[in-house]
């Protein structure tokens, strides 16, 4: 088997880093000797007994883990320093492992990987997951223009036109940078895989559910989530539908929702809002009839493919969501599986509301919003289009380029 390096700043004890990288690596690894750098936070790293088990898990697959520990501070020199750590350990790593490939997993591993590329030769893939330079923006936590932000655009350019592929969660992200950068993307190998669910535990149930209890899963407080928005549609619900429960199911501070949602009246006892461990949160979510999601549209969300997506369709859920996210409003409508609401106007969450009555009606519904994440989200189908990627590079040493796509 040829050997392969992975690279990421998620640790593995993250929940992302469980469902958007262990998951995959244990497929690949049945073709591939693995080797895996990831940056643990400080309370996971305390945490023996886990660190133990997914240890225990990288054995089981024969992948070779090195753990790098994640620093936050000093805010400026940290991302520095974590990728000067992460450079030099993926260099030793090629140089020791005779590492044919590296999977960089974001911006700053792609950096890192870039520049192993150049003093090594090794060929990388820049899995973007993300338009981050434009998130960054979003988030105010860079000014369009600055010094940090033409040093990422930069290297959001270099990784583009160097990496032997690219992987980007959306299509909608792939138009994007074909505008931005049509010379660095010219013939350049490209593959469109969103994030996987694990459709093994996001499943129907098999008994009836409550069919009135509009849920919303995830973070609310990120500053991508149009809490404004929720409300409204909430709101609606509550006056549309006597019946209905309304669960926000998250690890925000509930305190600080209930005041950015501004409660009153119809919403004040009838919303739940409380968390739930990862591997518990398939069973809330096949309680739910309803899944709602609402993300600030714009260019830093076309790369965009929200995970509870996924999930929410896995087990057979209807959605409710916006556009401008990147594939989400394309693969409602296209498989028939939720509306999408205009504005934020009572009016546009009123039809919305509606909508939503009639569509419910359809008896095919369940069966189309599972189908839709079979296709879409299928642990399987990312695998097999990631080993798709892996072994077109590894084909040959001259890697030629063309484009792939789901």
């Amino acid at each position: 088997m040829k050997s392969t390096l992975y690279i990421t700043k998620n640790g593995l004890l993250e929940p992302l880093g469980h469902s958007q990288v262990f998951s995959y690596l244990k497929g690949l690894s049945q073709d591939y000797q693995i080797t895996l750098i990831t940056f643990e936070k400080p309370e996971d790293l305390a945490n023996k007994k886990a660190m133990a088990k997914a240890k225990q898990d990288c054995d089981t697959y024969g992948i070779e883990w090195h753990v790098k520990s994640f620093r936050s501070q000093p805010k400026l020199l940290a991302p520095v320093w974590g990728l000067i750590e992460l450079f030099w350990s993926a260099y030793k790593v090629t140089k020791k492992s005779n590492i044919k490939l590296i999977h960089a997993r974001s911006y700053l591993p792609a950096a890192a990987a870039w520049a192993v590329n150049r003093l090594t030769g090794t060929p990388f893939i820049f899995d973007m997951r993300a338009l981050w330079p434009e998130e960054l923006i979003v988030a105010d936590r860079i000014t369009r223009g600055s010094v940090i932000h033409k040093i990422l655009s930069y290297l959001e350019k270099v990784c583009i036109r160097d990496a032997a592929a690219v992987v980007s969660l959306t299509d909608a992200a792939v138009g994007y940078l074909c505008s931005v950068y049509p010379f660095e993307t010219q013939k350049k190998r490209i593959a469109v895989i969103p994030t996987c669910a694990d459709l093994q535990r996001f499943k129907p149930l098999n008994k009836q559910a409550d069919d009135h209890v509009y849920g919303c899963v995830g973070t609310v407080l990120s500053g991508w989530f149009l809490k404004d928005w929720l409300n409204t549609f909430f709101n609606i619900v509550a006056n549309q539908d006597p019946e209905s429960k309304l669960e926000i199911v998250t690890r925000d501070d509930a305190s600080k929702i209930r005041a950015a949602l501004d409660l009153k009246g119809n919403l004040d006892g009838r919303l739940a809002i409380f968390s739930s461990q990862p591997e518990n949160v398939h069973e809330i979510l096949q309680k739910h009839s309803i899944s709602v999601m609402f993300f600030t549209p714009g260019i830093s969300k076309l790369g965009s493919a929200p995970t509870r997506l996924g999930e929410a369709l896995g087990c057979s859920l209807p959605v409710v969501a916006n556009e401008g996210v990147g594939d989400v409003a394309d693969i409602i409508r296209r498989y028939n599986v939720g509306v999408i609401v205009k504005n934020n106007s009572k009016a546009a969450m009123k039809i919305a509301f509606t909508e939503l009555e009639i569509l419910r009606t359809d008896p095919e519904l369940p069966s189309r919003c599972r189908k839709a994440a079979e296709k879409i989200f299928s642990l399987h189908v990312g695998t097999q289009e990631y080993h798709k990627v892996y072994s077109e590079i590894l084909a040959s040493s001259d890697c030629p380029k063309k484009i792939l796509k789901n």
